[in-house]
Parts: C-alpha cells; sequence; structure tokens
C-alpha cells in the first residue's frame, strides 16, 4: 500500500491439519508518493521484532523455530539458549543467563502483564526449572532483548522476553493432540460468536511413560509429576475495541527417597542420605481491553493476578540405622494484583510516542525452618506482608532522516520494600547505511528490586530479637552500553556483531568482610539465608558476540552464534573474583533440511552443536566437610576452580504427512548424542570421606507424536 514499506514473511508453516491466520503491523515509509515504485528491502523480514523501539540486542521469536531447533524441546527458553550471548550449559535446568548476568535478572511479561516464573519445579528465588509451562503450541512471536532494552521494561538487569499468546482461529474449530517431553497435551480453539474466538491447551505430564521405558532423564528413581493449561479468549467490542482474557496455570511434584537413590546412575537431585518433597503451583490471569481512539492513537488497559505457592520438606536418614527424622521445611507464597496501561500516538509517519504505567502489589507469606527440635533450630523466615512495584515510561521514537532513527525514553519506579526510588533514561540509536546495512547503539540505566525472600530474612539483633536485617536494601542497578553492526547480505542471510559493557553497582553484599554477592544467585532452587545485606558491592560484564543466521528458506536454515565476554564482580572483601556465570566463551551451531517425500509429505533433520568454557566454582573444604558431616565450601576462595569445558550434540529427526485436512508428525529428538560427560556439581561424599563429582544428563532420547486437525 502506499505510505508502507513492504514486508516479507517466507517462514510462515501452513498444513493441512491447521489453518494459518496471519495478523501483519505494517511500518510506514519515511515518506509518501502518489506512485506506487516496488523494491525489495532486505531489512524488512522475520528477523524485526514486534516493537518499534528497540536499537539493539533484540531479536523477534518466531515458535516454529522451538518446534524446529534440536534440543529446544519446544521450550522458549532452551530455544532462547541459542542466542548469542545466552548461556544454557545446565541440562537440568532452562535458566536464561544472559552475558555473563544471573538468570534472576530476566523479566517476564505475558500479553503486557509481568509475570512469575513459567516454570514447572521453579522456585521463588529463580527463573528457570526443568520443564517450561510456557507451550509453544498457544505462544505467538514475541521478543527477546538482551541488553539496554527500551523504556517500557523494567526491573530488570539482563534481559526481557516479553511473550505473546496467539489467538484462536476465528473461522473454524481445530483441534491438537501431542505426546512429548512435555506432556499428553490436547488442545481445542475456534470461533465463539461473531469476531470472537476461543484457545485451551492442557498438558500432563508424560516422565512416568519415559521411566517405564527405562530412559533415565536425571531424576533417578523419582518420577516428577506435573501438568498446565492455558487459555485465551478474545471478542470484539464494536468497531474499534477488543476485550482478551488470557491465562495459565500449572502444577508440580516430585519426592526424593535416599533409600531408593542409586549413586551408580545419573541422579541430579536426589541425595542417599535424605529425603526430598517439593511441590510448586503458580499461574496467572489477566483481563485487557484495547482500543483505538483514532487512525494515529492506540490504548490497552490491564488487570490481573498471579501468585505462587512453593513448598518443601526434608528429612535426614541416620547413617546407621537408616531411620528418617523430619529436620526441615519450607512454605512460601505470593499472591500478586497487576494494574498496566499505555498509550501510544503517531504524530507523523516520522515519530510517535508511547508511555504507560505499572503497578504489582504483592501479598506474600514465607516460612522457612532448618534443623527443627535440634540445638541450632533456625527459623530463617517467618513473614506475612505486602510490597507495592509502581512503574511509569515514555518513549519516542523518530525517524531524523531516512537513514537515520532515534529512540530515546526514561522509566520511573518505586519500590515499598527498602523505600527505593529510581529515574532511568534509556537511549539508542539506528543508522542506515544502506538498505542492507547498519550501526546500531543503544544505551541504558537499569534497576531491579531484590528477589522478595531476600528483604525478609530474619536475624538476631543485638538484643537476640529476629530482626529483618535486609529490609532497607535497595535497587541493584547497572549501565548498559551496546554497539552493533547489523547486515543483510541478502534475503536469506544476517550477519550481527555486537560489542557490550554493563557496569553493575548498588549489588547486595554482607557488611562483615566476605566473598559473598547477590550477583551470583538465582541459579538454584533454594534461596539465599544471607542476612546484613548493603548495596555495596559492584560487577562487570564485557563482551563481543557474532551471529550469521540463514533464516528458513525453501527447507534450509543455520545459525551460527558466538560470544567471548568477561564476568567479574567485587564482594564486600574488595576482592575481585569471577561470577558463577563467567564461563569466558560459547559457541552454537544449529542446522537442519526438510526433504519434500512424494506430493505431501517431508522428513526434516536437525542438528545442533554447543560448546560453552567451564564456570568457575567455589573449592570445597574437605577438613570442614569431614567435621560437620556435610558440604563446605572455602568463600576465601570463591570462584577459583574452573570446571572442563561443556560440550553436547543434538540431533533431531521428524516426519510430517499431509492428510486431507489433518497433518501428523512424528519426531525423535536425541539429547547429546555423544553421551559426552559435562559436570553438573561437586560434593561432599560422607560414604568415602571424599569429593563425589557428578555429571549432566548423558544420552537421551525423546520421541513425540503430534496431530492436528
Amino acid at each position: 500500500m502506499i505510505g508502507y514499506e513492504p514486508y516479507v514473511n517466507d517462514n510462515v508453516l501452513v498444513t493441512a491439519g491447521k489453518e494459518v491466520v496471519l495478523t501483519i503491523a505494517m511500518n510506514e515509509s519515511y515518506s509518501t508518493a502518489d506512485e506506487v515504485v516496488v523494491v525489495y528491502d532486505r531489512s524488512m523480514d522475520d528477523a524485526i521484532t514486534n516493537s518499534e523501539y528497540t536499537s539493539v540486542s533484540a531479536r523477534a521469536f518466531n515458535l516454529e523455530d522451538t518446534k524446529r531447533y534440536a534440543g529446544a524441546l519446544g521450550d522458549p527458553s532452551r530455544m532462547a539458549q541459542n542466542f548469542a550471548g545466552v548461556v544454557g550449559a545446565n541440562d537440568s535446568r532452562n535458566d536464561i543467563v544472559v552475558r555473563g548476568n544471573s538468570p534472576a535478572g530476566m523479566l517476564w511479561q505475558m500479553e503486557g502483564m509481568i509475570i512469575p516464573n513459567p516454570n514447572h519445579f521453579g522456585s521463588l528465588s529463580s527463573t528457570g526449572g526443568p520443564v517450561s509451562m510456557l507451550n509453544n503450541n498457544v505462544l505467538d512471536k514475541s521478543d527477546f532483548m538482551t541488553s539496554a532494552f527500551p523504556a517500557p521494561y523494567g526491573n530488570a538487569l539482563s534481559g526481557a522476553f516479553d511473550l505473546k499468546m496467539r489467538n484462536g482461529n476465528p473461522e473454524k474449530y481445530e483441534f491438537v493432540g501431542q505426546v512429548g517431553f512435555n506432556g499428553f497435551e490436547l488442545g481445542a480453539e475456534g470461533p465463539m460468536w461473531d469476531q470472537s474466538s476461543f484457545l485451551v491447551n492442557y498438558r500432563y505430564s508424560t516422565l512416568g511413560a519415559f521411566k517405564a521405558l527405562g530412559i533415565n532423564f536425571g531424576t533417578g528413581s523419582a518420577v516428577p509429576d506435573y501438568q498446565d493449561v492455558n487459555i485465551k479468549l478474545a471478542t470484539k467490542i464494536g468497531e474499534a475495541g477488543t476485550l482478551t482474557l488470557f491465562g495459565t496455570g500449572g502444577k508440580s511434584d516430585v519426592a526424593f527417597y535416599g533409600a531408593d537413590v542409586d549413586t551408580t546412575q545419573v541422579d541430579l537431585y536426589g541425595d542417599p542420605d535424605r529425603n526430598t518433597k517439593v511441590d510448586y503451583q503458580t499461574g496467572w490471569l489477566g483481563l485487557s481491553y484495547d482500543h483505538t481512539l483514532s487512525e494515529n492513537t492506540f490504548f490497552k488497559v490491564l488487570v490481573g493476578a498471579s501468585g505462587t505457592h512453593e513448598t518443601y520438606k526434608g528429612d535426614s536418614l541416620d547413617p546407621v540405622s537408616r531411620a528418617a527424622y523430619h529436620d526441615e521445611e519450607a512454605e512460601l507464597t505470593t499472591t500478586r494484583y497487576s494494574v498496566a496501561g499505555s498509550l501510544r500516538h503517531k504524530f507523523s509517519n516520522r515519530a510517535s510516542v508511547i508511555g504507560g504505567f505499572f503497578v504489582d502489589r504483592t501479598n506474600y507469606y514465607l516460612y522457612r525452618i532448618e534443623d527443627i527440635k535440634l540445638p541450632t533450630e533456625t527459623v530463617n523466615i517467618n513473614i506475612q506482608d505486602n510490597a507495592t512495584l509502581s512503574q511509569a515510561y515514555a518513549q519516542v521514537r523518530a525517524r531524523v532522516t531516512e537513514d537515520l532513527t532515534l529512540n530515546g525514553g526514561i522509566h520511573l519506579q518505586h519500590y515499598t520494600l527498602g523505600n527505593a526510588t529510581s529515574v532511568e533514561p534509556r537511549a539508542g540509536i539506528t543508522w542506515s547505511l544502506s538498505p542492507s546495512m547498519s550501526i546500531n547503539a543503544g544505551y541504558g540505566l537499569h534497576s531491579q528490586a531484590q528477589n522478595i525472600y531476600v528483604y525478609n530474612v530474619q536475624a538476631p539483633s543485638s538484643n537476640g530479637e529476629l530482626v529483618r536485617s535486609n529490609l532497607d536494601l535497595g535497587f541493584t542497578r547497572s549501565h548498559h552500553a551496546v554497539l552493533g553492526y547489523d547486515w543483510f547480505v541478502n534475503n536469506d542471510i544476517r550477519i550481527r556483531l555486537e560489542g557490550y559493557y554493563q557496569w553493575l553497582f548498588d549489588v547486595p553484599v554482607e557488611t562483615v568482610s566476605s566473598s559473598f554477592s547477590a550477583i551470583n544467585t538465582g541459579s538454584t532452587f533454594t534461596p539465599s539465608n544471607r542476612a546484613n545485606l548493603a548495596n555495596n558491592g559492584t560487577g562487570s560484564n564485557v563482551g563481543l558476540e557474532l551471529t550469521v543466521e540463514h533464516f528458513f528458506r525453501n527447507g534450509f536454515y543455520f545459525l551460527v552464534t558466538g560470544s567471548l565476554f568477561d564476568s567479574r564482580y567485587v564482594g564486600s572483601d574488595g576482592i575481585e573474583r569471577n561470577t558463577a556465570y563467567n564461563s569466558k566463551y560459547v559457541a552454537n551451531i544449529l542446522g537442519g533440511k526438510e526433504f519434500r517425500v512424494g506430493e505431501n509429505n517431508v522428513l526434516a533433520v536437525n542438528l545442533k552443536l554447543s560448546t560453552t568454557g567451564g564456570r568457575y566454582l567455589t573449592p570445597i573444604d574437605l577438613e570442614a566437610s569431614k567435621t560437620q558431616g556435610k558440604t563446605v565450601y572455602d568463600e576465601s576462595q570463591a570462584y577459583t576452580d574452573r570446571q572442563a569445558a561443556y560440550f553436547r550434540a543434538d540431533f533431531r529427526i521428524s516426519y510430517r504427512i499431509e492428510f486431507g485436512s489433518s497433518t501428523m508428525e512424528f519426531a525423535l529428538d536425541l539429547q547429546n548424542v555423544t553421551n559426552h560427560q559435562n559436570v553438573f556439581l561437586e560434593r561432599y561424599n560422607p560414604r568415602t570421606g571424599g569429593i563425589t563429582t557428578e555429571y549432566q544428563q548423558g544420552f537421551f532420547p525423546v520421541p513425540t507424536f503430534k496431530w492436528t486437525f
């Protein structure tokens, strides 16, 4: 259409069993004309983000790739680990480690609402888990940002995942049935009434079936149980409004019994000297209304609620009698009520502005006790309270010339815990050297509140009374600076090079001299019970990233990413150290090819190779461990021992059959096909009196069957 730049999308999969409904947002051209001149613009491709306000370190997240990439298992988080600057290197979890930052620095949003940890077997202290609740059969194109993100995104230090759910098919009823790693799955969608649709999907764990087949997925004799449901209802209100209800809920539980632990097999979580029972429930429900006020003005309002409920019970086993003694338990519950709104106005085809707000009020009950009924009994936390995080933002986008685009904004936030306030400028620039080349730069000041558990840890005061010694903590803050180069070699291939520097400050560390820093937390199920913290720590991340990508065209794609980086921190002892996430480098090579078999069927093969530098560990103090009968670390030598490098190869083969009105697909994911032994952790073994090295998941085949009709 005259006045709009062309849009090209070659990556649309059309099958007999699933009708494709596309909603395409056109980008206005810099100048208008009275006649149409058809030209090919290589920059308009499926790499463009939903948000027009991103300048650097952002990419579109195509959900078809989660179904295509080897090793992704349909998990958006595991797929994101293939992007430049992102490190996984832990087969048991899908934590997203961005540019050396803690995974706790991630922001998760769904349909514009801030959501909690979207994983089964998650925890209040983390943003990852073994199995994702995010279902790639219901998600839509989304945005993934790794640095210097624009003003609409706040309370995050490392990255932002802005997720969207697709609408159900408004024209006809469709169904899906699937069996795979993520569960037995049933889904339905279709019209409800005029200009409305529904989408619902339910999954239940299949790991019990995998266990019956003799497949060891790293939990020993324990069988994890989980289930989740996703819904979205959308309807038009008049000519200009849309009302949308969306939600996700899930629950998971598992029990590890020490007597059942086989020390000769891979068991990433079980301990032969303990019984452990965990239960995790989380979910969110949102109602949004968006309205087009005029050709140039659009607003959206949202109300919602989300929550988490986590329980833990632990028993120690007597080394001789093997009798169980209940010595530890925890209950952590949060309920968050959210209100958000945004207004976007286009002044012309060269300038637009967006502004908005988020208000999230959280009610919480946190309880954790250790060494129950022993002389060393400790109540780490026993608090019921509430907290409110308020955020506001404004962002302007201006095309100064046809080749120069500026993004500028400001983000404000206030948190009642710690009574912390932050004013954060954001800026970005894109300079097009040609229709296919551009130089991009971005800067942002970013702040993040501490995990709600950290504020409420209790410790005895000078008079012996338990107090919340961390209640005055402020935000952890950081400056992000990024410089990048983008080159669309042709319609198929894109090359991106980015260099960045991040300086973190006001990081919580102990008031006494120690190597502890909150910069290293967030990648385990267990929260930190460190008390008497102050915002006196610092850290830095510096690196260079390269992406070479051949988009999925004519049944072929490849993605090559590489990152060199250095991640350092300084604790209250004043010593600069490696962070827990400083693996120094990461490289991924992915590729795949589809072959047409006959007239309607498709055979696809996909391969992934991944390697990561070894992470730094804190060495175990063997003598202290022998004395206490458990693993004790030498904190004075924090993160000085380095693991061996991580390597893994994954292979996926699939076969898709098109029938008259349905599609059937069979797939086999072969995880870690070389059975490479990657270090998981080291811990003290009281049976041998030595240190035991445990390894991550070995060879793991995952079959999948899917039928859409």
